[in-house]
């Protein structure tokens, strides 16, 4: 797929990821990860999403993404009294982000070249961004409370960029394959 300089600008940095052998070094860290993973069949068809008959990861990102807009969304207009439930939401988005990341990484295992490059840096993106909502939770604990809100608003962009990621490999690049495919592997 190519674009034009017409086409939006997120979309053609999208693209360039997919080209991108500047990834190809992470592409070759994650995939002993994910043969691991894979590599008994139960699990592999648990994390594919055979028994519910639809991929996982894409239903999964709602729960952290969720969580953590709502404890963005508490602290900026909650005031003092929603700041108990914003460090909470906080905390539950990053507990939830791994069996999200574990059944992104199980979908990523099934791509190509391409999927895998822009899959690479989805995680990239969103590891730094679970690594940030992380110090913003202990941040908060610490009593660095206007901290914790900048950095929690900083890995909101991130993982908005990441997000940006994950859409695309569904949408443009068509990944992970169906269930029904993935049940025959």
């Amino acid at each position: 797929m190519s674009s034009s300089e017409s086409s939006p600008a997120p979309l053609r940095w999208a693209e360039r990821l997919e080209q991108s052998e500047r990834l190809d070094p992470w592409v070759a860290r994650l995939r002993p990860l994910a043969d691991r993973l894979l590599d008994d069949e139960g699990r592999a068809r648990l994390l594919h999403g055979v028994p519910v008959g639809h991929a996982l990861h894409p239903l999964l990102t709602d729960l952290p993404l969720g969580l953590w807009m709502s404890s963005t969304a508490l602290d900026l207009v909650g005031g003092p009294r929603a700041t108990g439930a914003a460090d909470r939401l906080l905390g539950l988005g990053v507990l939830a982000a791994a069996p999200t990341a574990v059944t992104g990484l199980a979908d990523w295992a099934l791509g190509n070249r391409r999927v895998q490059r822009v899959g690479a840096a989805h995680a990239l993106l969103n590891t730094v961004a679970l690594g940030l909502y992380a110090v913003s939770w202990r941040q908060r604990r610490r009593g660095a409370r206007a901290r914790g809100v900048a950095t929690s608003l900083v890995a909101g962009v991130v993982v908005t960029a990441g997000g940006y990621l994950g859409g695309h490999l569904t949408l443009s690049l068509k990944a992970p394959p169906p269930v029904a495919e993935t049940a025959a592997l």
